[in-house]
């Protein structure tokens, strides 16, 4: 199981940035996915989920109504559309996924860093 994150970086605030997982070595089109983040000194975040058909989303109080996760399943790929960017929402962005019988299997993330 591979997860690879992309498309962090510096934003100014009430800016946007769309993160991608790149998922491979399972089928990826029969798992739910889940975005975290963590920022240093603080416990990792839930932030959203998605489940195995795109169907059913939810996301975090904190950042409803900005972020939004989506899939592809034919490019084995989750993404996070983000919007209206604030300084709070600077973290390390990661992606998640359970297998079953397997176990929690998480990228190794991507920096967001929302500054003027």
């Amino acid at each position: 199981v591979q997860l690879v994150e992309s498309g962090g970086g510096l934003v100014q605030p009430g800016g946007s940035l769309r993160l991608s997982c790149a998922a491979s070595g399972f089928p990826f089109s029969r798992y739910g996915m889940r975005w975290y983040r963590q920022t240093s000194g603080k416990e990792r975040e839930w932030v959203a989920t998605i489940t195995s058909s795109g169907g059913i989303t939810t996301c975090a109080d904190s950042v409803k109504g900005r972020f939004t996760i989506s899939r592809d399943n034919a490019k084995n790929t989750v993404y996070l559309q983000m919007n209206s960017l604030k300084p709070e929402d600077t973290a390390v962005y990661y992606c998640q996924t359970t297998i079953s019988y397997t176990g929690d299997y998480w990228g190794q993330g991507t920096q967001v860093t929302v500054s003027s």
